[in-house]
């Protein structure tokens, strides 16, 4: 850790706060000056040490500590930064926000510590731990550039938090080495994993990977007061409330918790976090906090059906197994729509990807990147990549920005000189050997098709409910959206087969005690904020419920 104040007394104070909470596992160091700072940090990389915080006083003669913490960022990018400011700066902290991607300000003086520093620094540590892993410890993963498994597979752990390092078997050295050692190589039997301890794993399916990293993936009881299906940020507001007031939970979540806001590389309109924070970042929070409660939560879980058993609902899984509980929150989100067009179905995993932003953004160091989409989601892919692309070019069938995409995003972009918009363009094919090579483009004014070099191409577009599974059970509308509350009653009759003397709650399916939250439910606004409202407003239904059985 590194504190830089130009006052000595408090350079003092600050170390002196950090030595007393961390000084058992990491070495304190502090500075005087902006210059003395980044000296210091340039010899700890010489060294090979690793930085993990940074806390820079803003007002410094002959460099501030906005400055400081951008020079500080080429030297050391994963460590956490922290602004330390006076009430009179928040000026300055939203300029370091928006060039030194910030992760907090702090408002001096903090006390008491133990309310006002530690919880945050312990915060952003435990962020940091998640990224910054040496590289010689942890989960080896083992595979070619443009096998689609390979990318799943490191999709999967990304998204679960699960540290590993990459090793391309694409070339010599070590990563044939190790498919050599573990007796693999042909392309079925890639990816391999390597484990701290334990066999390699062939080409292991998410199930076999999840219970190699310890993820639970069987229910430890047969009943429960909530089940909730989908661990987006809908099914995480639910989880937390439900756990929080006493309800015996359970989450079910068929790949990673987060849902498509997991895979958002920034979110900066979410409430109460000016600094915004990641779409990871947030679903780790509020796993954590569900756990915390005691909720439940069951990964590579998917399910397949849903019934009524008298006043039990059931829930039915993929591996013929079930669980049962008194009430149901469905909140199963949304999936990209995924493209028509010869040759993108072949190439999807090779250069092809939907979402997946944060997987494959430093594989994209130097290169041209395409996205796909017009919705905050694919602006703020296209902010993250830039970072690490020569190019990114942002393709919108619509005419402008403005109707899909917030305002402080469409700025953000336009202050970016290495994001292009191709407005009213459509892809409408690809092609390539073993990946992707080229995109076909079309502009929707003139008719007019446009082949183009491309490697990379990320698609952000459509929401296909993920509610196939519903069929039979819960009335949908023609698109997919189950239908809730207002929606079921026709003519003021209300649902057939309903036998409740009430009509349905707002967030209530046509199936009594099943409710629906997020982005599955018809007519929902597509926003992170909304779904963890409509979670946490489901569980106050389910409380109505169960009070009136």
């Amino acid at each position: 850790m590194l504190t830089v104040d130009d006052d000595p007394a408090v350079s003092r104070a600050v170390a002196r706060d950090l030595r007393r909470r961390y000084s058992a596992e990491f070495r304190v160091l502090r500075a005087e000056s902006g210059a003395e700072a980044l000296d210091a940090l340039r010899q700890l990389a010489l060294r090979g040490d690793r930085a993990a915080l940074l806390l820079a006083d803003h007002r410094m003669p002959e460099m501030d500590g906005v400055q400081f913490l951008e020079f500080a960022m080429d030297v050391f990018p994963l460590a956490r930064r922290v602004l330390l400011t006076a009430y009179a700066d928040t000026d300055a902290a939203i300029r370091a926000i928006n060039l030194v991607d910030l992760d907090y300000y702090l408002l001096k003086p903090w006390d008491p510590p133990e309310e006002k520093l530690y919880p945050i620094l312990d915060d952003l540590l435990e962020q940091w731990r998640s990224q910054d892993m040496p590289s010689a410890d942890g989960l080896r993963v083992v595979g070619h550039r443009w096998s689609a498994r390979s990318h799943e597979v490191r999709d999967f752990l990304a998204r679960n938090q699960v540290p590993y390092r990459w090793i391309d078997a694409s070339g010599d050295g070590e990563g044939l080495r190790l498919l050599e050692a573990a007796g693999a190589g042909r392309p079925d039997t890639l990816p391999v994993v390597l484990p701290d301890d334990g066999p390699p794993l062939i080409a292991p399916g998410n199930r076999e990977l999840a219970d190699a990293i310890g993820l639970s993936t069987a229910a430890e009881l047969p009943f429960y007061d909530l089940v909730v299906v989908g661990a987006g940020p809908a099914g995480l507001g639910a989880a937390v409330y439900g756990a929080s007031e006493g309800l015996r939970t359970l989450l079910l979540e068929r790949e990673a918790a987060g849902g498509q806001a997991g895979q958002s590389s920034r979110i900066e309109n979410y409430l109460g976090f000016p600094v915004g924070l990641s779409g990871g970042d947030l679903a780790r929070r509020a796993t954590v906090q569900a756990r915390r409660f005691g909720a439940e939560l069951l990964a590579t879980t998917e399910v397949t059906g849903l019934e009524r058993r008298g006043s039990a609902r059931v829930v039915r899984l993929a591996d013929a197994g079930e669980v049962a509980a008194h009430a149901v929150v469905l909140a199963t989100g949304v999936s990209y729509t995924r493209l028509c067009g010869a040759g993108l179905a072949e190439l999807t995993g090779r250069g092809v990807y939907y979402g997946a932003a944060a997987t494959e953004a430093v594989s994209c160091a130097g290169a041209d990147v395409f996205l796909i989409g017009g919705a905050n989601s694919a602006g703020q892919s296209a902010v993250y990549f830039s970072r690490y692309a020569a190019t990114v070019t942002l393709l919108v069938r619509a005419d402008s920005l403005v109707r899909s995409m917030s305002s402080y995003l469409i700025d953000q972009i336009e202050r970016i000189p290495n994001i292009l918009v191709r407005t009213c363009t459509e892809v409408v094919g690809a092609g390539g050997h073993d990946h992707l090579e080229r995109l076909d483009l079309r502009d929707l004014q003139t008719g007019a098709t446009e082949p183009v070099e491309a490697q990379w191409l990320f698609v952000f577009i459509g929401a296909a409910p993920l509610t196939d599974w519903l069929d039979g059970a819960v009335e949908r509308d023609e698109r997919g959206f189950v239908l809730t509350g207002p929606d079921l009653l026709s003519d003021r009759r209300r649902p057939a087969g309903w036998d409740l003397e009430r009509d349905p709650y707002y967030l209530e399916t046509s199936m009594p005690g099943v409710f629906v939250a997020g982005d599955a439910r018809h007519e929902s606004v597509k926003r992170v904020a909304s779904a963890v409202g409509e979670g946490a407003m489901a569980v106050t239904l389910v409380h109505r419920y169960l009070e009136k059985l």
